[in-house]
């Protein structure tokens, strides 16, 4: 892939993606109404992996891309991205996982790419995009490939928690789980003991947090606030800097090749402490997400030095996300933000990961520690099997982009010791 130009890139994807794209097109190519999307070109994607779409899952029609197929009878992975990423993003494990004997299925996820079926509307119902839901899009899509479990789930950045609710929820089906750069916590508890003592509630002390952001001397906001609001879809869509720098300076900011990542625990969840972080999590006040990655932009020499995100597969990024907007993605966060689905949820409370799992990071991702107790509480009460956890050097938040081959022989190597 790395020896084709832009221009054959551009060429190759003229075919799918319309030259100009309107507001309510946008919306329904993301649903799927009045258009279907192609596979990917195959100049996109290395030999061994391929693209193709699975329908009626859980209401959707999924985009996957998928390795090891040629024969059957292997055993299954399943791999969940995060955000802004889309199953592209796995590109770099895929075949050493295949390689080892694996079927490797990875998709799309609801809200994202070419997988169509939701709603890129800011005011749609943000009932699907509820923990649950995702999890029935992944059992279905299991189910669609004639699977009745997989050897693991593994998910990075949003996709881990997701991957850990489906380990939680189905541990008959999602036999072993990884997580990537976003520790699992577990389940809320319910109120317990309450019956002399009233229950204590968090929300005011959480809400007390964002009013200190606010208040600190040089006023701060958390980014999964901003990415709530209505103009962040807006804002990084039609970034100033165009949506290929937006996504290069993005990326860059977060990974091991921005030199100010330097993450460390944090001892609390105060606004003095989240202000620690750099401005990708906790954000001026005044600024969004594009101007915020704007001041770090990686220069000419550094953007040519980087060989796990060459200009050709930024563009794969920049042409789906040209394509759908940002908004499938933030509303995942919008419904992290309500109650949508907290009662379903609690049924788990108190359950745990009792499969083999792992934890994988980079030493120079904040993702690891930005949700203070969260990395702990993974390892101490959420897996009770946790095999092992490898915070790996000359990574940061894109831990399976930049580091691959570390991150795939990790991957064999737990599942080896699973099987």
């Amino acid at each position: 892939m790395s020896d084709y130009s832009r221009r054959q890139f551009l060429l190759a994807s003229s075919v799918l993606v319309p030259a100009v794209i309107a507001s309510g097109a946008v919306v329904a190519q993301a649903t799927g109404v009045g258009v279907e999307l192609q596979p990917y070109p195959t100049a996109w994607l290395p030999a061994g992996i391929r693209s193709r779409f699975v329908n009626n899952v859980n209401g959707l029609r999924v985009h996957v891309l998928e390795a090891g197929y040629e024969a059957s009878g292997r055993p299954a992975l399943l791999l969940l991205h995060g955000f802004p990423e889309l199953a592209y993003s796995w590109r770099r494990i895929m075949l050493p996982l295949a390689e080892a004997g694996y079927h490797v299925i990875v998709p799309d996820v609801r809200g994202y790419g070419r997988t169509t079926g939701w709603s890129a509307d800011y005011d749609t119902d943000l009932t699907p995009f509820r923990r649950l839901n995702k999890v029935r899009d992944a059992l279905g899509l299991v189910a669609a490939f004639g699977y009745e479990s997989v050897a693991a789930v593994i998910g990075h950045d949003a996709g881990s928690p997701l991957a850990g609710w489906c380990a939680l929820t189905r541990p008959d089906v999602f036999k072993s789980v990884v997580m990537m750069s976003a520790p699992f916590g577990g389940p809320s508890t319910l109120p317990f003991d309450t019956i002399d003592n009233p229950p204590r509630s968090d929300v005011p002390a959480t809400a007390d947090v964002y009013a200190a952001l606010a208040k600190l001397p040089r006023p701060r906001k958390h980014y999964q606030r901003y990415y709530r609001t209505r103009e962040a879809n807006e804002n990084m869509w039609h970034a100033e800097q165009g949506i290929d720098d937006f996504i290069r300076g993005y990326y860059h900011f977060k990974s091991a090749d921005w030199e100010g990542n330097q993450p460390h625990r944090l001892t609390a969840r105060t606004a003095e402490q989240w202000a620690l972080m750099p401005e990708y999590y906790i954000m001026d006040l005044d600024s969004g997400m594009a101007e915020t990655v704007a001041a770090q932009m990686p220069s000419a020499a550094e953007i040519a030095a980087n060989a796990w995100l060459p200009d050709a597969a930024l563009q794969v990024y920049a042409a789906e996300y040209g394509r759908t907007s940002f908004q499938g993605g933030l509303n995942g966060y919008r419904m992290g933000g309500t109650t949508i689905g907290r009662a379903e949820v609690e049924l788990y409370s108190g359950k745990t990961i009792d499969q083999p799992s792992m934890f994988i990071s980079g030493s120079s991702d904040w993702g690891t520690y930005q949700s203070p107790g969260a990395f702990e509480r993974m390892q101490e009460r959420a897996c009770t099997d946790m095999r092992a956890v490898h915070l790996i050097d000359g990574a940061g938040h894109w831990v399976q982009q930049e580091q691959a081959g570390v991150v795939s022989q990790l991957i064999l190597d737990f599942l080896r010791n699973t099987g």
